[in-house]
């Protein structure tokens, strides 16, 4: 059986994480009744919720994100799902997890 490439792995991996963001989201604008809209393009991946954002961007395997808030980074996807940065690896749906939490919570509206 023929092993799909490397390219094909991070292009569907990538669409995983866009999925994951937009799950994460949603789950995090349940209580406060806000909602995030999450785009996806080849090499991009956009999420907005308000007058926050996050802006990742995708050459091959290696991810730039930017935040609104003025915190950035680079990570690189691995075959096996995971987000390696200098300080080691993640999974995937952790790191979408908190990007999701941290974009709904700028936008919490007060009590």
């Amino acid at each position: 059986m023929k092993r799909p490439s490397l390219d094909c792995v991070f292009d569907e991996l990538w669409i995983s994480l866009a999925s994951l963001l937009r799950s994460y989201t949603a789950l995090h604008g349940l209580s406060g009744n806000r909602q995030a809209a999450v785009e996806l393009g080849e090499d991009r991946i956009l999420a907005r919720c308000g007058e926050s954002w996050l802006d990742l961007r995708r050459t091959g395997a290696k991810v730039n994100w930017q935040c609104g808030d003025g915190r950035s980074g680079v990570l690189e996807l691995t075959e096996t799902g995971r987000l390696r940065s200098d300080s080691g690896e993640e999974e995937m749906d952790m790191a979408a997890e908190a990007w999701a939490r941290d974009l709904m919570k700028m936008t919490e509206l007060p009590r």
